[in-house]
């Protein structure tokens, strides 16, 4: 099946996030990031004065990677990905991640992308740019 024609202000399908504590604790694990605000809750209250368990900035990054993922077709090539964290997100957030095309130009795509939680606040902003494999 042939790529619809890809344009500037086109969106990307939106992915819902509704991290838990296993989920936490495995990313943690994995990453071996020991920092108790991710899956001590009365650390995270009573040290640092979080109101919840915290989702990690990495962790953030990974669902907008994962957005543009799922969003390439076979053959396209992920040229840049960066990320900002810029407001905590916590354990029972409701996290929305969504993206836009910025730029298409030459067969590369430029992409705005954003992970907000449920007041609409956003927590962090990505950018990523994108070779499609059949240019346009």
């Amino acid at each position: 099946m042939a790529r619809q024609m890809i344009r500037a202000g086109q969106r990307l399908p939106e992915r819902e996030y509704r991290p838990g504590t296993v989920q936490l604790f495995l990313y943690n694990a994995a990453i071996w990031n020991a920092h108790r605000i991710h899956y001590d809750l009365p650390y995270a209250q009573q040290c640092e004065g979080h109101p919840a368990l915290l989702v990690d900035g990495p962790l953030q990054g990974d669902w907008l990677t994962q957005l543009v993922y799922d969003w390439m077709e076979e053959g396209d090539e992920l040229l840049s990905f960066q990320y900002s964290n810029r407001r905590a997100g916590y354990l029972g957030d409701v996290l929305t991640a969504v993206g836009e095309v910025i730029t298409v130009e030459g067969g590369q795509v430029t992409l705005a992308l954003r992970l907000a939680n449920q007041a609409g606040q956003v927590i962090t902003q990505a950018s990523a740019s994108v070779r499609l494999a059949h240019a346009q």
